[in-house]
Protein backbone atom coordinates (compact mmCIF):
# COMPACT_ATOMS: atom_id res chain seq x y z
CA UNK A 1 0.00 0.00 0.00
CA UNK A 2 0.87 3.42 -0.76
CA UNK A 3 2.24 5.36 2.34
CA UNK A 4 0.32 8.01 0.81
CA UNK A 5 -3.60 9.50 2.06
CA UNK A 6 -6.21 10.10 -0.68
CA UNK A 7 -7.55 13.69 0.85
CA UNK A 8 -9.97 14.45 -1.99
CA UNK A 9 -10.94 12.76 -5.16
CA UNK A 10 -13.69 14.31 -6.76
CA UNK A 11 -15.04 14.00 -10.16
CA UNK A 12 -16.94 16.77 -11.98
CA UNK A 13 -18.94 15.36 -15.18
CA UNK A 14 -19.79 18.96 -16.91
CA UNK A 15 -17.81 22.22 -16.05
CA UNK A 16 -20.49 24.91 -15.51
CA UNK A 17 -19.28 28.23 -17.16
CA UNK A 18 -18.43 30.39 -13.65
CA UNK A 19 -16.83 27.96 -12.33
CA UNK A 20 -14.34 27.00 -15.58
CA UNK A 21 -13.72 31.05 -15.82
CA UNK A 22 -12.71 30.94 -12.11
CA UNK A 23 -10.19 28.30 -12.14
CA UNK A 24 -8.92 29.40 -15.92
CA UNK A 25 -8.48 32.68 -13.90
CA UNK A 26 -6.47 31.57 -11.04
CA UNK A 27 -4.75 29.36 -11.75
CA UNK A 28 -0.94 28.73 -13.97
CA UNK A 29 -1.80 26.01 -16.13
CA UNK A 30 -3.95 24.58 -18.91
CA UNK A 31 -6.96 26.84 -18.52
CA UNK A 32 -10.52 24.27 -19.12
CA UNK A 33 -13.75 25.68 -20.70
CA UNK A 34 -17.17 25.47 -19.55
CA UNK A 35 -18.44 21.38 -20.61
CA UNK A 36 -15.27 19.78 -19.81
CA UNK A 37 -14.60 16.93 -17.28
CA UNK A 38 -12.35 16.91 -14.65
CA UNK A 39 -10.79 15.51 -11.34
CA UNK A 40 -9.40 17.59 -8.44
CA UNK A 41 -6.95 14.84 -5.94
CA UNK A 42 -5.71 16.01 -2.76
CA UNK A 43 -2.72 14.11 -0.98
CA UNK A 44 -0.36 14.34 1.76
CA UNK A 45 2.19 14.43 1.95
CA UNK A 46 2.01 17.50 -0.63
CA UNK A 47 5.07 15.88 -3.00
CA UNK A 48 2.48 12.82 -3.78
CA UNK A 49 1.04 14.92 -6.27
CA UNK A 50 3.68 15.01 -8.32
CA UNK A 51 3.65 11.30 -8.86
CA UNK A 52 -0.33 11.46 -9.26
CA UNK A 53 0.56 14.11 -12.09
CA UNK A 54 3.17 11.99 -14.05
CA UNK A 55 1.39 8.53 -13.78
CA UNK A 56 -2.25 10.59 -14.41
CA UNK A 57 -0.84 12.53 -17.51
CA UNK A 58 1.06 10.06 -19.24
CA UNK A 59 -1.88 7.14 -18.74
CA UNK A 60 -4.90 9.54 -20.89
CA UNK A 61 -5.26 12.33 -23.01
CA UNK A 62 -6.17 14.81 -19.86
CA UNK A 63 -4.50 18.65 -19.06
CA UNK A 64 -3.56 20.49 -15.63
CA UNK A 65 -4.54 23.52 -14.44
CA UNK A 66 -3.31 22.93 -11.07
CA UNK A 67 -0.40 21.28 -9.11
CA UNK A 68 -0.17 22.95 -6.19
CA UNK A 69 2.25 22.44 -2.90
CA UNK A 70 1.37 24.20 0.29
CA UNK A 71 2.17 23.55 3.93
CA UNK A 72 0.67 20.41 4.67
CA UNK A 73 -1.04 19.04 1.10
CA UNK A 74 -1.00 18.57 -2.73
CA UNK A 75 -3.61 19.24 -4.87
CA UNK A 76 -3.56 18.42 -8.30
CA UNK A 77 -6.70 19.19 -11.06
CA UNK A 78 -6.67 17.82 -14.81
CA UNK A 79 -9.08 18.48 -17.41
CA UNK A 80 -10.42 17.17 -20.59
CA UNK A 81 -13.51 17.13 -23.42
CA UNK A 82 -13.77 13.56 -23.15
CA UNK A 83 -15.00 12.14 -19.70
CA UNK A 84 -13.75 8.89 -20.28
CA UNK A 85 -9.98 10.49 -20.10
CA UNK A 86 -10.09 11.77 -17.09
CA UNK A 87 -11.50 8.46 -15.83
CA UNK A 88 -8.96 6.26 -17.34
CA UNK A 89 -5.82 9.00 -16.04
CA UNK A 90 -8.16 8.77 -12.55
CA UNK A 91 -8.37 5.13 -12.19
CA UNK A 92 -4.41 4.86 -13.31
CA UNK A 93 -3.15 7.44 -10.59
CA UNK A 94 -4.89 5.33 -8.46
CA UNK A 95 -3.76 2.51 -9.26
CA UNK A 96 -0.32 3.40 -9.35
CA UNK A 97 -0.57 4.71 -6.03
CA UNK A 98 -2.33 1.43 -4.14
CA UNK A 99 -6.07 3.46 -3.43
CA UNK A 100 -9.11 2.86 -4.06
CA UNK A 101 -11.44 5.95 -4.71
CA UNK A 102 -13.64 5.16 -1.77
CA UNK A 103 -10.09 5.97 0.03
CA UNK A 104 -10.92 9.21 -0.24
CA UNK A 105 -11.56 11.20 2.62
CA UNK A 106 -15.08 12.08 3.27
CA UNK A 107 -16.11 15.60 3.05
CA UNK A 108 -16.98 17.83 6.43
CA UNK A 109 -19.12 20.85 6.47
CA UNK A 110 -17.47 23.12 8.93
CA UNK A 111 -19.57 26.07 9.21
CA UNK A 112 -22.36 27.08 6.52
CA UNK A 113 -23.59 30.97 6.38
CA UNK A 114 -26.36 32.56 4.33
CA UNK A 115 -26.76 36.40 4.39
CA UNK A 116 -29.94 38.00 3.12
CA UNK A 117 -29.01 41.80 2.13
CA UNK A 118 -25.69 41.86 2.11
CA UNK A 119 -24.60 45.77 3.57
CA UNK A 120 -22.98 47.87 1.01
CA UNK A 121 -19.70 48.00 3.54
CA UNK A 122 -19.77 44.22 3.47
CA UNK A 123 -19.69 43.58 0.01
CA UNK A 124 -17.01 46.25 -0.58
CA UNK A 125 -14.66 44.38 1.89
CA UNK A 126 -15.32 40.68 0.04
CA UNK A 127 -15.10 42.23 -3.74
CA UNK A 128 -11.11 43.74 -2.33
CA UNK A 129 -10.37 40.00 -2.51
CA UNK A 130 -12.72 38.25 -5.05
CA UNK A 131 -11.77 36.69 -8.07
CA UNK A 132 -15.18 36.41 -9.35
CA UNK A 133 -18.14 38.31 -10.00
CA UNK A 134 -18.80 41.68 -7.72
CA UNK A 135 -21.17 40.90 -4.58
CA UNK A 136 -23.55 43.91 -4.91
CA UNK A 137 -25.78 45.13 -1.72
CA UNK A 138 -28.32 43.79 -1.17
CA UNK A 139 -27.98 40.63 -2.86
CA UNK A 140 -28.39 37.31 -0.73
CA UNK A 141 -24.44 35.73 0.39
CA UNK A 142 -24.05 32.02 1.06
CA UNK A 143 -20.54 31.22 2.67
CA UNK A 144 -19.58 27.18 2.60
CA UNK A 145 -16.74 25.84 4.52
CA UNK A 146 -15.33 22.25 4.31
CA UNK A 147 -12.60 20.12 4.50
CA UNK A 148 -10.77 18.65 2.69
CA UNK A 149 -10.34 22.14 0.67
CA UNK A 150 -10.59 20.67 -2.76
CA UNK A 151 -14.36 19.20 -2.40
CA UNK A 152 -14.98 23.21 -2.61
CA UNK A 153 -14.74 22.87 -6.12
CA UNK A 154 -17.67 20.23 -6.89
CA UNK A 155 -19.89 22.02 -4.45
CA UNK A 156 -19.54 24.83 -6.60
CA UNK A 157 -19.94 22.98 -9.63
CA UNK A 158 -23.54 21.59 -8.25
CA UNK A 159 -24.19 24.66 -7.07
CA UNK A 160 -24.23 26.60 -10.18
CA UNK A 161 -25.84 23.43 -12.14
CA UNK A 162 -29.03 24.34 -9.62
CA UNK A 163 -29.22 28.19 -9.71
CA UNK A 164 -29.01 31.51 -11.20
CA UNK A 165 -26.25 32.81 -8.98
CA UNK A 166 -22.75 34.36 -9.09
CA UNK A 167 -19.88 32.77 -8.51
CA UNK A 168 -17.96 35.33 -5.72
CA UNK A 169 -14.76 33.25 -4.46
CA UNK A 170 -14.02 29.76 -4.81
CA UNK A 171 -10.74 28.75 -2.76
CA UNK A 172 -9.72 24.85 -2.43
CA UNK A 173 -6.40 25.03 -0.92
CA UNK A 174 -5.41 24.47 2.38
CA UNK A 175 -6.75 22.96 5.53
CA UNK A 176 -10.47 24.57 4.78
CA UNK A 177 -12.12 25.04 1.20
CA UNK A 178 -14.75 28.22 0.90
CA UNK A 179 -17.34 28.82 -1.42
CA UNK A 180 -18.71 32.52 -1.53
CA UNK A 181 -22.08 32.79 -3.96
CA UNK A 182 -24.44 35.02 -3.94
CA UNK A 183 -27.69 36.21 -6.12
CA UNK A 184 -31.70 36.20 -4.97
CA UNK A 185 -32.60 34.90 -1.50
CA UNK A 186 -34.39 31.69 -3.12
CA UNK A 187 -31.63 31.28 -5.68
CA UNK A 188 -29.03 31.27 -3.25
CA UNK A 189 -30.72 29.35 -1.49
CA UNK A 190 -31.29 26.65 -3.94
CA UNK A 191 -27.81 26.94 -5.13
CA UNK A 192 -26.80 25.80 -1.32
CA UNK A 193 -29.13 23.16 -0.73
CA UNK A 194 -27.67 21.67 -4.35
CA UNK A 195 -24.16 22.69 -2.76
CA UNK A 196 -24.53 20.66 0.72
CA UNK A 197 -26.19 17.54 -0.97
CA UNK A 198 -23.48 17.13 -3.24
CA UNK A 199 -21.25 16.79 -0.08
CA UNK A 200 -23.64 14.71 1.65
CA UNK A 201 -23.79 12.28 -0.88
CA UNK A 202 -19.94 11.30 -0.95
CA UNK A 203 -18.93 7.97 0.62
CA UNK A 204 -15.08 8.23 2.20
CA UNK A 205 -13.46 7.22 5.37
CA UNK A 206 -13.59 9.21 8.04
CA UNK A 207 -10.50 11.58 8.64
CA UNK A 208 -8.87 11.33 12.35
CA UNK A 209 -9.12 13.98 14.30
CA UNK A 210 -6.05 16.06 15.51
Amino acid sequence: MSAATLRTYAFIDRMQPQCAAHIAATSPGDPPLAGMSELFVEMAPGNEVFRAADVALKAAGVRPALQVIEREFGLLEIHSEQQAEVLAAGEALLGELGLKELDRIKPTIASTQFITNVHGYQAQLLNKWRKGALLLPGASLFVLEVAPAAYISLAANEAEKAAGVDIIEIRAVGRFGRLFLSGSESEVGTARDAAVAALEELDGSEEARR
